[in-house]
């Protein structure tokens, strides 16, 4: 069925994806970004023009926004006018960007290492406009699962994925593993490994350095007695649930003990909505691609995104 886009907004309802589009593109620093990647970006002598930095990388944010692969994202661009006027691409051109232009795009950006740097500027932004106070961090990690099935061309599981236990229950995948900011919790640091890493092997390295405060649940004790521990930070890390237990709450002391434990928890309950806003607002429940660079490479522009559209109502109010 052919359809001739006009140009005519002929519906007066703002659908809930509309607005999620308009208040990302508000507060996502595209001038920032787009010169951060046109740097790596080809010239374009040869072949075909090639696509506008910022169209692409707008294309690269509705796949992470929207849990859509390279083909269903080139699918979607046909069938959904709100994406192309998102893109830039509702201006009667006939060319629209295929799977292979959009998957070469992402390889760019995984092969230059580009996504810890736009976490890195979008987090520059944050700071400037006073919303990571940076003087305490959160650690924390959650398990994404990976497909266990060997039904593919290999006739094997990914290599760089694991298997672990949690609870009385296995995963097979990889962890990512974050630090936030304490007062706000925004993510500053990202790292993913596979499974069966222990919490408390990567506790250190979630650490940007000017903190003076740690917390964390029962999972990383001992992270502050490790080698690679740094100095001059206090770890609150909480105590293990049957301890706690097994607190004489009819003392004072065993009173004033579960209301730190309390306490702490409430600090450390920020933490867990950027993982909220990967699983459930952008539906990222389990990993898209085999190999854990290119999975990193995804989970950390995730992380990004989720920082602005947890600062959104902020920095919508700051502009």
């Amino acid at each position: 069925m052919k359809q001739a886009d006009l140009g005519l907004n002929l519906t007066t309802k703002r659908t809930r994806k509309r607005q999620f589009l308009d208040e990302m593109n508000r507060v996502v620093p595209w001038p920032e970004l787009v010169e951060l990647v046109r740097a790596h970006a080809p010239a374009g002598k040869r072949g075909r023009p090639p696509f506008p930095v910022e169209t692409m990388l707008r294309i690269h944010f509705l796949q992470q926004w929207f849990g859509l692969s390279d083909p269903a994202m080139e699918e979607a661009l046909f069938d959904v006018p709100l994406y192309r006027e998102f893109a830039g691409l509702d201006n009667g051109l006939v060319r629209l960007p295929d799977e292979s232009t959009i998957l070469r795009f992402r390889h760019l950006l995984e092969e230059k290492k580009l996504a810890p740097r736009i976490l890195a500027t979008i987090n520059e932004l944050l700071t400037e406009r006073g919303l990571m106070l940076r003087q305490g961090t959160m650690v924390d990690a959650t398990l994404i699962q990976a497909p266990s099935s060997t039904k593919n061309a290999s006739g094997e599981r990914d290599p760089d994925m694991h298997q672990t236990k949690k609870g009385n229950q296995w995963y097979f995948g990889m962890k990512a593993h974050i630090g936030a900011d304490a007062e706000s919790g925004l993510v500053h640091t990202v790292r993913c490994t596979a499974a069966n890493v222990n919490d408390v092997v990567e506790a250190n390295r979630l650490l940007h350095g000017e903190e003076l405060e740690v917390y964390c649940d029962a999972g990383y004790q001992g992270a502050d007695k490790r080698p690679d521990a740094k100095p001059g930070k206090r770890w609150d890390i909480a105590m293990r649930p049957g301890k706690r237990r097994a607190l004489n709450k009819s003392t004072e002391l065993g009173r004033l003990l579960d209301a730190r434990e309390r306490i702490k928890a409430q600090i450390r309950a920020k933490v867990e909505h950027p993982f909220r806003v990967l699983k459930q607002q952008f539906g990222f429940a389990k990993v898209r691609y085999r190999g854990l660079k290119k999975n990193t490479a995804q989970v950390v522009t995730l992380f990004a995104l989720a920082n602005l559209w947890i600062a959104r109502r902020k920095l919508l109010a700051a502009a």
